[in-house]
């Protein structure tokens, strides 16, 4: 009797100690990757847990162990495209789909602390919305969401005595990316799995080391200087074509950025599908002026290269970098182009939530008809037959403009 007792004790004490070595994940979600669909997690133990899929048990690897910014380790596994359910430690994943019906779109989600530009990230409803905006998002059970990049922010310390964001974490740094983007996003990180793309916050200069850490979709994680590798993702019709732009320089010619960026297009080719361009910057950044929209002519070293080469094959570039909803329609040679930089930085200008309207001239092609707004929210993309059709949500969960994409064409307007 005694020594049932004693060896009972003996394996609880055992399956307590299994289970403190295997705590609850800080963070599990779903990605996609060039090769597939991937859990990620991440972990304080010494162990990675399993990724259950269907009843079974699979073995997740260390990606990443722990260093004194990142005092815990990322795990990962890839998802089985037959599968049916998938969890780590009884957390639940969701799984992709082939072809997926409802796409969320947003970017430049992080709160602004750089020095003396200091957002007010302690305020969840008008300072920083992005968790606001991810609830939304997710209560509208997309099958796949796509992240344009720029979710590090918190670069430089709070202000002493500065009540918008005192306690911030700050730095490149676990308890950043944690309040950045894993906290505020975790109901639309549960809902959907998703794509992500590096921003311009995410050069080596910036949040370089999480970025390889934990979003890239490389299977080694990279140490800076370094670049993400294109990757394409088939959603039926069309693919994916994720592309790093997060370090071209904006406003002068250097040969060098505009040869990395033709590199980072030619592997678009190996698409059977019409490519959609996922990145952070736009190819045209189109500026606004009271109620006027322009040509800013930035991003010389992307537009010199689409300029000699054009894109063969690219029917949309969905994009954010600039805080802002804004639609471009096709031109010439050009495909349509997206920009959804509203998810929760500090929008380009607080006095432009009105919709403007213009036909702009873009390097020599035929107007093309731009449109946007200055509004926090999210896009909504649902497939229609062979056309896509679009609403922008703002703060208030309304539809503020619809878009419709069709035959390369790409049409927004006012709810």
């Amino acid at each position: 009797m005694w020594r049932t007792l004693a060896g009972a004790a003996v394996l609880a004490v055992a399956m307590l100690a299994g289970a403190a070595a295997r705590a609850a994940p800080l963070a599990a979600w779903v990605q996609m990757t060039g090769t597939g669909a991937q859990a990620r997690a991440v972990v304080e133990g010494p162990r990675c847990p399993s990724l259950r899929v269907d009843g079974r048990a699979r073995r997740m690897r260390l990606r990443a162990g722990a260093d004194e910014a990142f005092a815990n380790r990322i795990c990962e596994a890839a998802v089985p495209k037959r599968a049916h359910r998938a969890s780590v430690d009884g957390r639940s994943l969701p799984l992709p789909t082939p072809r997926p019906m409802r796409l969320v779109i947003l970017g430049d989600s992080g709160c602004r602390l750089k020095d003396k530009v200091v957002q007010d990230c302690n305020d969840p409803v008008a300072g920083w919305p992005f968790a606001k905006v991810a609830h939304l998002a997710a209560a509208q059970k997309p099958d796949l969401v796509i992240h344009v990049g720029d979710y590090y922010y918190r670069e430089t310390p709070c202000p002493d005595g500065d009540n918008r964001c005192d306690g911030s974490p700050y730095g490149d740094r676990w308890g950043s990316w944690k309040t950045e983007l894993f906290d505020p996003a975790q109901s639309l990180l549960a809902a959907a799995p998703w794509v992500f793309a590096r921003g311009n916050h995410e050069d080596c200069n910036r949040g370089g080391k999480g970025w390889f850490r934990l979003l890239d979709a490389d299977a080694a994680v990279r140490t800076c200087p370094a670049g993400s590798e294109t990757f394409l993702v088939p959603i039926g019709g069309a693919s994916l074509g994720v592309v790093d732009t997060a370090d071209p320089d904006d406003s002068k010619a250097q040969p060098a950025n505009a040869a990395a960026f033709a590199r980072n297009l030619a592997p678009l080719s190996a698409a059977r599908d019409p490519v959609w361009i996922v990145t952070h910057r736009p190819v045209w950044e189109i500026y606004r002026q009271g109620d006027k929209l322009f040509d800013s002519g930035a991003n010389i070293n992307e537009r010199s290269v689409v300029k000699d080469r054009g894109l063969p094959g690219v029917a949309l570039v969905l994009a954010g970098h600039m805080h802002t909803f804004l639609s471009v329609d096709a031109a010439g040679d050009h495909p349509a182009e997206l920009v959804v930089g509203t998810g929760g930085d500090l929008l380009d200008s607080d006095k432009a939530r009105s919709i403007a309207a213009a036909d702009v001239a873009l390097d020599g092609a035929p107007a093309a008809k731009a449109f946007g707004m200055d509004r926090f929210g999210y896009f909504v993309f649902d497939r229609k037959g062979e056309a896509w059709e679009g609403a922008f949500h703002d703060l208030s969960d309304k539809v503020v403009a619809r878009c419709k994409l069709a035959a390369g064409r790409l049409t927004c307007e006012a709810a």
